[in-house]
């Protein structure tokens, strides 16, 4: 329930900036889940985790609580933020067009700078992967 400003990590901490498309669904949650496991060993890496869909703060704290997760959860309610990261994708279903958040990574380094992206995630192992990029990342 707070704003967060990715300029205050500038100088500070990378970061791993994840969008996922809702709260409470099972895939969400295993990738959630991976991400708050490993948690310690991005924050080692001087690395803090950021989850980011469109649900509100109240469906964020109940899916935190529900499967335990430690991670950051943000809320983009309006879309802006999937907006400028480029995550939104339009999807039709039964001639019904809607706004999508695309399951997409992105890992900014100290300076402020993406230095990897990745769209149409595979949740599976995702955070073992991120954490490899990030692990390079602090030896560079």
């Amino acid at each position: 329930m707070q704003t967060v400003d990715l300029a205050s990590y500038i100088g500070k901490k990378n970061v791993v900036l994840y969008f996922y498309p809702r709260d409470n669904t099972p895939v969400c949650a295993m990738q959630a889940a991976e991400f708050s496991d490993h948690e310690a060993q991005f924050r080692d890496c001087g690395c803090v985790i950021l989850g980011v869909s469109r649900d509100d703060c109240l469906s964020h704290a109940e899916f935190r609580d529900r499967h335990g997760l430690s991670i950051s959860l943000l809320s983009d309610a309006d879309g802006a933020v999937c907006r400028q990261y480029g995550v939104i994708e339009e999807k039709e279903s039964e001639g019904v067009r809607r706004e999508c958040v695309q399951r997409s990574t992105f890992v900014i380094d100290r300076k402020g700078v993406i230095r990897h992206a990745v769209y149409s995630v595979n949740p599976r192992r995702h955070a073992a992967e991120i954490y490899d990029v990030v692990r390079k990342l602090k030896k560079s």
